[in-house]
Parts: C-alpha cells; structure tokens; sequence
C-alpha cells in the first residue's frame, strides 16, 4: 500500500484545498493522512483523511518554537508510519518537516515533495527580507525532492535561484478549482434573489464583492477607499471573510460615510451565490500564490478586478479582467466604474476568463499529481 502524508501550517489549508487529493487517493488504495496544528479538532479533517497528526508550530516563519519540538515528533511519525511520499504545504510546515527529515529521508526511502503557495519572496516585497528567504529556500532545496511551483514568477524564481537541483523543479496551474461547483448554471436566480435581498439591494443597485482574508497583505483598506471615492449610491460593497483587522475596516468605512453601503458578511458558505450576484469580485493584495477567489470568480464568469502582482497576474492578463497597480486607489475607482457602467464589456472579459480558468480545473490538476507521485515513486517520467 502506498502512504501518503499531506502536512500544512495550519488545518484550514486541508480543508480548503486538499480534501479532494485526500479522497482521490483513498478510492485508488492508497492510505492518505494529515498533519497540521490544531488538525485533530477539526471534524472535515478527521473524516477526509485516513489519521490525522498534531503538531505545534507557528505561521510566523520567523518564531524559533519552529524548531524546537516539532521537528522531532515528525521525524518520529515519519519513521514509524513508513510514508512514501511527504508532501508539504505552505512555508513554515514546509521548511520545519523538511528540516525535519534531511538525514532520515534516503534512509527510509520517502520523498518529499514541497508545493509552494506563493514563496515569502516576491517582487516588491522588502528587498532583506527577499534575500533572507531566497537563501533560507535554497537551504531547505537539498532536503527537498520535488519543488512545485504555482505561478509563473515562482516558476522563474525556482529556476533563477537554483532552489532545487537540476529537473526537480515542477510547475502546476494551481491546486485546481472544482467547475462543477464553481459554474455558474448550478447557482439558481431564486438563490441570487435571495442575497439581494438580504443586503437590501434595491433593484437597479450594483454589487462589488471582495472574498479575502482581513489581514494587512489583502489591503482591504485601498478597497473602502476606492468605493468611498465612488461616490455611487447606486453601489454596493460586500466583504466574505474575517480576520484581526475586520473591526478597523468597519471603523474606516463609518469615518468615510459609507457604512450603510458597505457589507461585512463574516464567514460565508455561499460564496459561488455571491459572485454570481456580484457585478465584478475584487481583489487587491500586495502578495498572493495563485489567489483562490479570482480562480473562483473566473469558474463563476464574474468579472474580476485585480492587482499586477504574481498569480493574479497569471489568471487576469491577455483581456481576462482589469489590473491595477498595487494600491492605486485612483485606478480601483476607475475599475469600479467600468464594470458598472460596461456590462455588455464586463461579461465579455469574464467569459475570456472563463476560457483561461479550465486549464485549473481540479480534476487536471488531480491528474498531474498522480503523474509526479508515480515518478516520485520510480513508476513514471515526467518532463518538467
């Protein structure tokens, strides 16, 4: 029986976009499990995956706690369970485990296969913190056996800097989105109804959707901005997800008046619902992998507004949706503008973006994975 690994900062990447791989690889034979902190309190996890492992870190990459207990209790799981393959997500569960097993790994036969979300360096961050990072990946890049990226400046960067030797580097369209959820004929026009008039839409109003995390990299604030220099009261602002500065975006939309215009929806499980609503998603974060939201509202055909940074850049250029600068508020606005005021325009440009979206389909990407896991495995060449 082949035994595979999934490990990940924290059980909300699991939940997110590793149930499907999990239940793929169970129906072929294949005992999948997990491991996260937190991960056995959740009741998805627990029953997605075949056992699930606690481990304690932080997703600050920078606490040493990192280092200190959890390296041992992987090697030890790692050792006793006889995995083939690892496969590790986000940074800090991806640098920990693989510092974990780098004199262990040729020993028991595993290979560990990194999946890089989006690196901690990136063009336009700080140009110290870059370079640490950079040199903290090549470090990690010898105990690594695949390293696949998801974007195509992660793709270049992989390449540029050498992160692992030569012809274990992979690229990948993403994690995959599930059209047959994200398509916009299972979401029914009693259901769109339904949320217009639970944001008390009347029905000529407009509706501008962003479904993003409330953190400062997401730069909800350039969107409150934007949409209070809009100046339209026949638009709407709505806001899916938390988040520690959630409360300070409600402040900073009361200060700038438009409260009664702005959403704040909190978690929500209706997310196809909304975008369909939606007369263009939003998304204006400083740093993104490949971002999950704009996937989405290309699947959906709902015109999406974005920043020119790595991954966005990828699903929106060529005519797929309007890019901005990073924290061009002027720009935003007039991005607002066009989706509301060019309709016909705006659902041409979304259904450009639907085309480009099926090369991310989730049942390709499954593909792919079964591909590197059966060259992991010696069954298979994979050309890079």
């Amino acid at each position: 029986m082949n035994r595979l690994l999934m490990v990940t900062t924290v059980p909300s990447t699991l939940r997110s976009f590793l149930l499907p791989f999990a239940a793929h690889f169970r129906a072929q034979g294949w005992q999948v499990d997990a491991m996260a902190c937190g991960v056995s309190a959740s009741p998805e996890c627990q029953q997605g995956f075949d056992r699930v492992w606690d481990v304690e870190w932080s997703r600050n990459p920078l606490d040493p706690r990192n280092l200190l207990a959890a390296p041992q209790v992987i090697r030890e799981i790692v050792i006793r369970e006889k995995y083939n393959i690892i496969h590790v997500h986000t940074p800090v569960a991806a640098f920990v485990t693989r510092y974990a097993l780098k004199d262990v790994r040729q020993q028991i036969g595993a290979k560990v296969i990194y999946m890089a979300h989006g690196f901690h360096f990136y063009t336009g961050g700080n140009p110290l913190k870059n370079a640490a990072f950079i040199n903290l990946e090549k470090y990690a890049g010898n105990w690594t056996d695949y390293l696949v990226t998801i974007n195509h400046e992660d793709r270049a960067a992989a390449l540029q800097y050498g992160l692992v030797a030569p012809g274990r580097s992979r690229y990948m369209p993403g994690i995959g989105v599930d059209l047959k959820y994200y398509n916009r004929y299972q979401v029914s026009e009693s259901a769109v109804a339904q949320v217009r008039q639970e944001l008390s839409l009347g029905e000529d109003a407009h509706l501008l959707l962003s479904v993003a995390e409330f953190t400062p990299r997401k730069r909800h604030v350039d969107a409150i901005s934007a949409f209070a220099k809009l100046a339209r009261t026949d638009v709407h602002l709505a806001f899916a997800g938390t988040g520690p500065l959630m409360e300070k975006m409600k402040q900073l939309a009361a200060e700038l008046g438009v409260a009664n215009r702005i959403h704040f929806l909190g978690n929500r499980r209706d997310i196809p619902v909304l975008m369909r609503a939606a007369s263009a998603n939003i998304l204006v974060s400083a740093q993104e992998g490949l971002p999950r939201s704009v996937l989405e509202s290309l699947a959906l055909e709902t015109p999406t507004i974005g920043t020119k940074i790595r991954g966005t850049q990828d699903l929106l250029e060529g005519g797929c949706g309007l890019l901005i600068d990073l924290g061009d508020v002027d720009g935003l606005v007039a991005a607002m503008k066009w989706m509301i005021d060019r309709p016909e325009a705006a659902a041409k440009m979304a259904r450009l973006g639907y085309e480009r979206i099926t090369t991310y389909d989730l049942e390709s990407i499954i593909k792919l994975h079964e591909q590197l896991y059966a060259e992991a495995l010696g069954k298979l060449k994979v050309e890079s």
